[in-house]
């Protein structure tokens, strides 16, 4: 018997076709992916978002593109069900539903965001794929640039929905204190939207910003600027371990403590830094404590996202710790305990999020 017959006699048909199957599907998907990313780029959507029906050339002419290509385009949206196609007229529609997702960038629903941060982990897989053999990781600064503005806009619009109606109400005093006047460190800040959001809600307080990445310090610097919230929202390069001030009312962690390579010496730091009243809220992916509980759609996304970039960009710092994307409520309250926290709880949850409450 050869080798190729022993093996056919091994699989299951009827497995091998549903695999199959999936697999075509995850690839008409990631193909997909790059024309909605085209679409948003291009303002395709947003020409069809009053929902009427329009034809290739009419689409055309409203973006300034070609219309070739546009009918292309139109033809891959209904085949994946992003619009609909009137074949009596030619034309085609973007359904009011597919509108909001597709062009409402404040609502967390938006989905074009998530695909750029996905885009960008194809195009970093080489570099991926060298931090694997060689086990140094990759920082966070050596990725792709559209990483940076995909992250912003994916988690912006949670954030957005979120953080002052739902998850600052749910630590103890937390609002009452932002209110009165309080200072605030957003630790890890990225882009600065989480810091911008919660300055324009409580202008008696004072926020900064810090974030070990250059980049987006200055990207920050220049949002809170068209915010109209400088200078009482400000942004400065600082790592997690070394941001400079003290008697903090409030220390922000928005979906970076698991990427960072020492989240244990953070929290020390964060600890030192703050007011003997003051909170830690850690917002981190939603997760349970299970690996086998967190195989679902959710997790698919963000252990895929973890094992191209939060691990490997922890595994590129001082003790690369990788606590993953995934660590769960569990976990992490293990690492706020050896960081010397004594109160730890969930505060609220999301299908995207968890709200962590963090105290001495």
């Amino acid at each position: 018997m050869t080798e190729e017959t022993q093996l056919r006699t091994t699989i299951d048909p009827a497995r091998l076709d549903e695999f199959v199957g999936r697999f075509v599907g995850d690839l008409g998907a990631v193909a997909h992916a790059a024309t909605v990313l085209v679409g948003d780029e291009l303002g395709l959507y947003r020409a069809m978002g009053d929902s009427g029906w329009v034809s290739p050339a009419e689409l055309a002419t409203r973006t300034g593109t070609d219309t070739r290509c546009v009918a292309e385009w139109l033809a891959a949206q209904a085949a994946s069900g992003y619009v609909e196609y009137d074949p009596s007229s030619g034309c085609f529609r973007l359904p009011p539903e597919q509108a909001f997702a597709l062009t409402n960038e404040y609502h967390p629903l938006f989905a074009p965001g998530g695909l750029q941060l996905a885009a960008s982990m194809i195009k970093d897989v080489t570099r991926v794929a060298a931090s694997y053999r060689g086990g140094q990781g990759l920082a966070w600064g050596e990725h792709h640039p559209d990483l940076f503005s995909g992250v912003e806009r994916f988690f912006r619009p949670n954030y957005i929905a979120s953080l002052r109606d739902e998850w600052l109400p749910a630590l103890d005093g937390v609002v009452d204190r932002l209110t009165n006047g309080a200072t605030v460190a957003d630790i890890g800040c990225g882009h600065g939207s989480s810091t911008i959001l919660m300055a324009q809600a409580f202008p008696a307080s004072t926020f900064v910003g810090f974030d070990y990445h250059e980049s987006s310090v200055k990207a920050a610097t220049a949002a809170a600027e068209h915010a109209g919230v400088a200078p009482r929202c400000r942004f400065e390069v600082a790592s997690a371990k070394d941001f400079p001030g003290e008697g903090y009312d409030l220390l922000t962690f928005f979906d970076c403590l698991h990427d960072m390579g020492d989240p244990v010496g953070a929290l020390s730091h964060a600890r030192a830094a703050l007011a003997p009243h003051g909170t830690v809220m850690l917002v981190e992916p939603a997760a349970a404590d299970r690996l086998e509980d967190n195989l679902n759609p959710v997790g698919r996304v963000f252990y895929s996202a973890s094992s191209a970039i939060c691990t490997p960009n922890s595994q590129s710092q001082e003790v690369g710790l990788a606590l993953g994307a995934q660590a769960g409520p569990q976990r992490l309250q293990e690492v706020a305990e050896q960081a010397g926290f004594g109160r730890f709880r969930v505060a609220a949850t999301t299908p995207f999020n968890l709200v962590l409450e963090v105290r001495p």
